[in-house]
């Protein structure tokens, strides 16, 4: 079973947490069975934190989470989801996607005060929920706004920051946080607001730790307590090297393709299977409360929790930071 982690004043949430991208059929179509079966295995594993967003199969994943915890305990598990996008019928023209199958809507970036109040609306008829426990600003960064990125941040500082302070004061959000891929963009949007949490995806890894330059220092200076999202790099420390894997969402480069090959070697040497480094390093993070795991089979979840418990030798740490494969100041685990 999994460690309950204090969180956020009476919030306390599990050591792994519930991303549920997969159950909007990230890359794959799941029947709602199977979505059903998936989550059930998480609960059943100790799995309090579940993470969905608007996004997430346009609506499917907070769809299928919802019908999923309204038969639980009130009390019993922490909710997160996202705003900065809503919902709208979709065009006349599809548009590639990596949803399978989503809902039949379009997501439509808007960073407005009106624009967060409209998402989040949406997401509490779709999850049939009324006040989720965290709610974060999403995906407001240069990887999905390029050249109009300057204007997007400056529309959040007077919108979407100003409506979910609102929202926390009013009681109609628990806590409130910021959801990032970015290291350097999380703590501008740190510095923006007086936020509880935040959530960083790929940024703290056993193959990137960029984040310890810019983003862990101000949450630490801002007592900002982190989920870690994406720590396998979209599947490239979980597979290893091997032929199509994926890193950050595209095919790996040959140069990352060296990097996970050397950390590979290592950890073969001391029996140590990679994914159990890759989440155990994340986890040891003393500003890291929970790591999310995406999963659309009850096995992936029972993996994640047999990776987070196998015995590493202290020895492997030291031989990963000496051979320079992991920043010289990330804590290592005890």
């Amino acid at each position: 079973m999994l460690k309950s982690i204090p969180f956020l004043n009476n919030l306390a949430v599990s050591e792994l947490g519930f991303g549920a991208a997969e159950i909007g059929n990230l890359h794959r179509m799941l029947s709602d069975e199977e979505a059903h079966a998936v989550l059930t295995a998480a609960a059943d594993a100790g799995v309090t934190l579940f993470d969905t967003a608007p996004f997430y199969g346009h609506g499917l994943s907070e769809l299928r989470l919802g019908q999923f915890l309204r038969g639980r305990p009130s009390g019993g598990y922490i909710l997160s989801t996202k705003v900065g996008r809503y919902m709208t019928p979709p065009g006349a023209e599809p548009t590639p996607s990596v949803w399978a199958s989503p809902l039949n809507f379009a997501p439509v970036f808007d960073y407005s005060y009106d624009g967060t109040m409209r998402s989040l609306e949406q997401s509490r008829m779709r999850l049939g929920l009324p006040t989720p426990d965290i709610v974060f600003i999403h995906d407001l960064d240069r990887g999905n706004h390029g050249s109009n990125f300057d204007a997007q941040f400056r529309i959040a500082t007077g919108g979407v920051i100003r409506a979910l302070h609102a929202l926390r004061a009013s009681g109609d959000v628990g806590a409130i946080g910021v959801a990032t891929n970015e290291g350097d963009v999380g703590a501008m949007l740190l510095n923006e607001g007086d936020f509880d949490c935040a959530l960083l995806a790929g940024r703290y890894t056993l193959l990137d730790q960029t984040a310890l330059v810019d983003f862990m220092p101000v949450a630490k200076a801002r007592g900002v307590k982190i989920i870690l999202g994406g720590v396998f790099n979209s599947g490239i420390l979980a597979t290893g090297a091997r032929d199509g894997a994926l890193h950050d969402y595209a095919p790996a480069s040959e140069p990352v393709m060296r990097r996970v090959r050397a950390l590979s070697a290592i950890c073969d040497r001391y029996g140590a299977p990679l994914a159990a480094a890759a989440i155990q390093f994340a986890k040891a993070h003393p500003s890291v409360a929970s790591v999310l795991v995406g999963a659309s089979r009850a096995i992936t979840m029972a993996r994640a929790i047999e990776a987070l418990h196998a015995p590493i030798p202290g020895d492997l740490w030291r031989e990963l930071s000496q051979a320079g494969l992991i920043a010289p100041d990330a804590p290592l685990p005890a």
